[in-house]
């Protein structure tokens, strides 16, 4: 069962391989995550490092240079080790990549390939006997060249200590889904509103903790009806369902009943009010269906560990 929230002892460490002529855009939907996931939980969930093979810097196939914090022999024990290669995989695909794979795999909790890093792990013999996905375009000719592998029309397939991921898409995809594990669906949440700008289509291919066809309408209601929250009877008579049901789907999805849910998206919004910092607190607290300035700044108190000021002040 998905859990609302958690409270990480140390930050989770990943390591990012890069190849040259990777994908610029598979890269950020990596990092960006990540670092909005630092900041919305206020806390140094995760930390992340650039390698590329020498330690020199790496160039995407739109020609961006990225710099290396190391080469791929430097670091020490991660708990991922994401590796990615795009255009000209193949001109990597070398004795010495396959070794230097092998080697790194090893110090890294859980490995995951994308875009055409899977290419690379199949052909180190990492990925025989299981199952992977790789880049669409490349599929068929996965298919044929590693047979030890079972390939798989997927968008993120999980296979032991090894994940594929079939692009860039895809990578935004697991990225939320990582955030979910290590801190929780509330920041999940907060981190997809923020990069997908509301509440996005029901797409049955994907997974994630808002999969559910109820829930995703429910959010979509909870966010439109901030100013002016409904009782959560009227809530799921709007939603044609059972005060129950909706209970029992948001604790099964989210891990967190709906009036849980409920108060953190209107927290959520009070605080990006907040920190644009043009409204006054007095106004922000109607918008966001508080009595008084006072209730919620009790209410962001309890739930940040902040006050709103403290909060505008670290967005200066």
């Amino acid at each position: 069962m998905q859990k609302w929230t958690k409270s990480p002892d140390a930050p989770t460490r990943i390591n990012l391989l890069l190849f040259d002529q990777f994908s610029n855009l598979c890269l950020a939907n990596c990092i960006e995550p990540l670092r909005a996931a630092n900041t919305l939980s206020l806390r140094h969930a995760f930390d992340w490092s650039i390698l590329t093979p020498d330690g020199a810097p790496s160039r995407s196939s739109s020609g961006i240079e990225v710099l290396a914090d190391a080469g791929i022999d430097a670091p020490q024990a991660t708990d991922y080790l994401f590796v990615l290669a795009s255009y000209q995989h193949a001109r990597h695909d070398s004795p010495a990549t396959r070794r230097l794979l092998r080697q790194a795999t090893r110090r890294a909790g859980v490995t995951v390939g994308l875009d055409a890093g899977p290419w690379l792990l199949a052909s180190a013999g990492l990925l025989d006997g299981r199952r992977a996905t790789v880049h669409w375009d490349l599929l068929d000719a996965f298919t044929e060249r590693f047979g030890a592998v079972e390939a798989d029309r997927a968008r993120v397939v999980r296979d032991g200590p090894f994940v594929t991921c079939a692009g860039a898409m895809s990578a935004l995809d697991l990225t939320l889904d990582l955030i979910a594990a290590h801190l929780g669906a509330a920041t999940r949440l907060d981190v997809e509103a923020l990069f997908l700008h509301g509440d996005p289509p029901v797409d049955a291919g994907r997974g994630g903790a808002v999969a559910d066809p109820l829930v995703r309408r429910a959010l979509a209601l909870m966010r439109d009806t901030v100013e002016r929250p409904l009782p959560l009877a009227h809530l799921a008579r709007h939603l044609s369902c059972q005060p129950r049901t909706l209970d029992r789907r948001f604790r099964a999805r989210l891990g967190a009943p709906p009036g849980t849910v409920y108060r953190h998206l209107r927290l959520a919004a009070a605080r990006k009010l907040i920190e644009g910092g043009t409204l006054s607190i007095a106004e922000i607290a109607v918008r966001c269906g508080y009595d008084s300035p006072a209730a919620m700044t009790r209410a962001i108190r309890r739930h940040y560990g902040a006050t709103p000021s403290a909060l505008r002040q670290g967005a200066a």
